[in-house]
């Protein structure tokens, strides 16, 4: 081989390892994303199918209900409700009517199964998408509720 052919050669090794690194990378991104949907978005049918994904709201009052180390109960941004599985231990600030952010898929039966449930660390605080959620999904429904005045 001439010098010029090596050169060539080694320039073309090293942008295709560039590309495949890149590919990898992207590949390993892809499947570690966790989009943020709220219920009422899930209840639309805008959730990733087959793919996990957070959704965030209200703990539902009196909703939860523990079966050996599975616990059910539903989130709700005071819209749309949606049922929850989990089965593991919840945080220790895990509570009706507090914020939380579940991660998970939802399943065919309409039940969300939970992989990873994070609660609020204090009385001020709710997540930033849950609360966001909560806002958006209590303007909605003031704007759907509101008597029309003539």
């Amino acid at each position: 081989m001439k010098p010029r052919q090596k050169r060539i050669a080694l320039i073309a090794g090293g942008l295709a390892s560039i590309a495949l690194a890149v590919v990898l990378a992207l590949n390993a991104l892809d499947s570690n994303i966790a989009l943020y949907v709220t219920p009422t978005e899930v209840a639309a049918g805008k959730a990733p199918q087959g793919k996990a994904f957070r959704i965030g709201g209200l703990v539902k009052e009196g909703s939860i209900k523990r079966q050996d180390m599975t616990v059910r109960f539903v989130i709700t941004d005071t819209a749309k409700e949606i049922p929850v599985a989990y089965t593991g231990i919840l945080p220790d600030l895990f509570k009706e009517g507090k914020g939380a952010v579940i991660q998970g898929r939802l399943g065919g039966d309409g039940i969300f199964a939970a992989t990873e449930v994070l609660a609020k660390h204090d009385e001020n605080y709710m997540p930033p998408e849950a609360q966001h959620a909560v806002d958006q999904a209590q303007k909605a429904q003031k704007g759907q509720s509101a008597p029309a005045y003539k």
